[in-house]
């Protein structure tokens, strides 16, 4: 192979809705718990053992602010060590039960369960039993970097008001600066989804009005780069330089005028970033694209890694621990064909298609005209350990093997972005890394009713902080509410209503949230400058405690300026 020399970012992004105080199973904590025992602490385990062993992943990895919140919440805590307890000790009994059926194979495969658990248990007291912490740790030592999101992990193209835009990005900058101790320089946008400058119709009555673009409101909060899918790079267009954009480097644009022009006659490249752009605006923020071939690499239903036969099968579970004991064996086969998993079996493919993957990192490398290229690479975390059970191991050995190559290096998203700055702007369309490119996987026939809820109850709560005035009572009462909506907003119920994938807990989250946040809104409007009473006071209190992220909500700062 070539000296040509490239990087790869892999960007892993941790998300699930608030379940605390909403259900355990079969939809509410069960999914925390599942997801820190499958994929957070291992994923951290892999981390950490690279780093001992003298590599730093390098690794970008996105942990929601909502996820953030309830990985630190006690309710957590507590549960998810009964939850681990109780995973043990129904692995043990599967175990006693398949030594007396002469299933020698599947006995095996528990006492794997077993000590998978027990390992995890340690890890989690080792670590303190705060998983957040962890990672802040491995970020502190250079191995890792942490970006954040949305609060709740709100659309934003669909959200109503740039107030609530503005709310998403800067309660999730608060809350990882709390947990984090930093400010976070990159942002995974829920769904990846961007929205630009122009005058949107909102889809339920068609009521239009100009909103600005999404990178508006990340430049304003202090964000320096986001990540896009790559359909949206190719309906790009570049506006221009960065240079060009400002009074005072005007001096250095027409130093190099005809350098930059044909800078932007070449044709966009998912391999380097640019800066996003609304028309008009001054307001650039940079962006990374998604590579869409290492991607397919490892999502595809085809000819993806974790549908190797020998594979552990996610669907078929025994019950009543509900642990898995049977490989994939194939792909499309019913789940009574399945035969035993064997966890020997598995070190084979690890490794071949650990190198695989290597090789097809240096080969885009090599191909590419680039000149320092990144292959962004980017996951939702939960593939890694809950869907794909050996995805945590495949990816210690990519980056281990990577830390060995002449030609690819592992880079985080911050490192890339500060050496190798984008030169040029882009008006990039609208749309999300969803089916068909855009928002139909969240605004269809059966998610419509949701978004006439959102926007009547945004345009409710922020006509009422913007007239009602303020004193502590109002204020204790908007948190609140602020909460409530950001809860109502998140993007996960409309995934999940239209998935069929838990649609009924989905549609009562929605209607749970927006009853509570039209109670507080009641509340406020009839006040009369009196306290609570005592009805009222106990509904506040219990939200208060059900849902109670984000402990330094200020509304008050998601205020536009009216003009």
């Amino acid at each position: 192979m070539g000296k040509k020399r490239g990087y790869i970012a892999f960007v892993l992004h941790s998300h699930l809705p608030y379940v605390l105080g909403h259900g355990t199973w079969p939809h509410g904590a069960e999914w925390l718990y599942e997801a820190a025992s499958e994929t957070y602490i291992p994923l951290y385990r892999h981390f950490r053992k690279l780093k001992d062993e003298g590599i730093d992943a390098r690794v970008t990895i996105g942990l929601t602010p909502v996820l953030s919140e309830q990985l630190v919440d006690e309710r957590f805590k507590k549960g998810f060590v009964e939850y681990l307890n109780q995973k043990i000790e129904s692995a043990k009994e599967d175990k006693k039960y398949f030594e007396r059926k002469k299933e020698d194979l599947l006995s095996k495969t528990a006492q794997l369960w077993i000590e998978f658990y027990s390992n995890i248990k340690e890890t989690f007291f080792h670590i303190n039993h705060d998983i957040p912490a962890a990672f802040r740790k491995l970020q502190e030592e250079g191995a890792i970097e942490i970006i954040t999101s949305g609060a709740t992990h709100g659309y934003a193209p669909l959200l109503s008001h740039d107030e609530s835009v503005k709310g998403q990005i800067k309660e999730g900058k608060k809350s990882y600066k709390r947990i984090y101790g930093k400010e976070p320089l990159g942002l995974w946008p829920p769904e990846l989804a961007y929205r630009p400058r122009y005058r949107w119709k909102r889809p339920t009555d068609g009521k239009e009005y100009l909103r600005k673009g999404v990178e508006e409101i990340y430049f304003e909060e202090g964000i320096k780069y986001f990540l896009v899918d790559a359909h949206l790079l190719k309906g790009g267009k570049p506006i221009g330089t960065y240079l060009s954009l400002f009074e005072g480097l005007k001096i250095l644009w027409e130093r190099f005028r005809e350098q930059y022009r044909e800078l932007e006659k070449k044709e966009l490249s998912v391999y380097r970033p640019y800066f996003a752009i609304s028309e008009g605006t001054k307001k650039p923020v940079g962006f990374f694209t998604r590579d869409p071939n290492t991607a397919l690499q490892v999502w595809s239903k085809d000819w993806g890694y974790p549908g190797d036969p020998l594979y552990l099968e996610f669907h078929k579970k025994h019950f009543p621990g509900g642990h898995r004991y049977w490989r994939i064996t194939n792909p499309d086969g019913d789940l009574a064909t399945k035969e035993p998993y064997n966890p020997q079996s598995v070190e084979i493919p690890l490794s071949n298609q650990s190198d695989h993957f290597v090789g097809l990192i240096e080969k885009t490398i090599n191909e590419t005209d680039i000149e320092n290229p990144i292959i962004v690479s980017p996951y939702d975390a939960e593939l890694y350990g809950h869907w794909w059970f050996e995805g945590p191991r495949w990816l210690y050995l990519v980056l281990k093997k990577i830390s060995a190559s002449k030609i690819a290096k592992s880079i985080t998203l911050s490192e890339y972005f500060e050496k190798y700055p984008p030169e040029l702007t882009v008006g990039l369309p609208e749309g999300s890394w969803g089916e068909g490119g855009f928002h139909w996987v969240w605004l269809n026939e059966w998610t419509e009713w949701t978004w006439k809820v959102i926007y009547e109850l945004e345009d409710r709560f922020f006509d009422l902080l913007y007239k009602t005035k303020r004193t502590a009572l109002i204020e204790r009462l908007f948190k609140q509410a602020a909460r409530e909506l950001l809860l109502l907003e998140s993007s996960d119920w409309q995934f999940l209503i239209t998935t069929w994938s838990a649609r009924d807990y989905a549609e009562e989250r929605v209607m749970e949230h927006a009853d509570y946040l039209r109670r507080i809104l009641d509340i406020i409007e009839n006040l009369k400058g009196e306290g609570l009473n005592r009805e009222d006071e106990e509904f506040i209190r219990d939200l208060e405690d059900r849902d109670r992220l984000f402990p330094d909500i200020d509304p008050y700062e998601w205020k536009e300026e009216k003009k």
